[in-house]
């Protein structure tokens, strides 16, 4: 890897935001929400997870290097935020709750998580032909997003192979397109945006 690269700080925090915004702070939400049983808030903390399961099926894909996951990584990015706002029913039951603390983090973490996803993405934009072309994914400039990955792969699974990880991540990634096709073919159609039986 090359050294010189300037957007090498910026791409590593982009990693631990991400471990901040979409891990460890939904986390304690969904805790939360289920010790005081808020419903609404579990159910859209539910669809999140759902949705933010593509982050870590991203991990997986850039540890082989694989471009695919540059274009999951992007979609995430874009996914997320509509995952949060979408839901009217959700929406609606979580304005009608009386103020809490559970409630201000909720709505806070929402704003926060959207902010860094917009951004996120509207940074990754230069970096979206890594995804399309087998020469680019294996230049420094495509290589500094597997970095990340890498050290996730030393920690987690010294042993394992790139290519095993891979064939992990891309068997996530199938059955995330299978559902999703489901979701806004089929499900969308019917429920509208409604979030019920989620």
């Amino acid at each position: 890897m090359e050294e010189g690269l300037w957007f090498r700080s910026l791409v590593w925090m982009d990693y631990r935001l991400a471990v901040l915004f979409t891990v460890i702070v939904p986390l304690g939400l969904t805790i939360w929400a289920l010790v005081r049983r808020s419903d609404a808030i579990v159910r859209l903390l539910i669809i999140y997870w759902r949705v933010a399961s593509l982050l870590m099926i991203t991990v997986y894909l850039l540890i082989p290097q694989w471009q695919i996951g540059f274009l999951s990584s992007f979609s995430a990015r874009i996914l997320i935020p509509i995952s949060l706002w979408f839901w009217v029913d959700i929406n609606e039951e979580i304005a009608d709750m009386p103020r809490s603390a559970l409630k201000l983090m909720l709505t806070a973490w929402r704003w926060a998580v959207t902010i860094y996803c917009i951004i996120g993405a509207l940074f990754f934009i230069p970096f979206l032909p890594c995804g399309f072309s087998e020469g680019a994914v294996k230049t420094p400039f495509c290589l500094v997003w597997t970095e990340a990955p890498l050290v996730y792969k030393q920690i987690f699974h010294a042993d394992s192979t790139p290519g095993f990880l891979g064939f992990i991540g891309m068997m996530g990634l199938i059955v995330y397109v299978v559902y999703f096709a489901y979701f806004v073919l089929i499900r969308l159609g019917k429920q509208g945006r409604i979030a019920m039986e989620q």
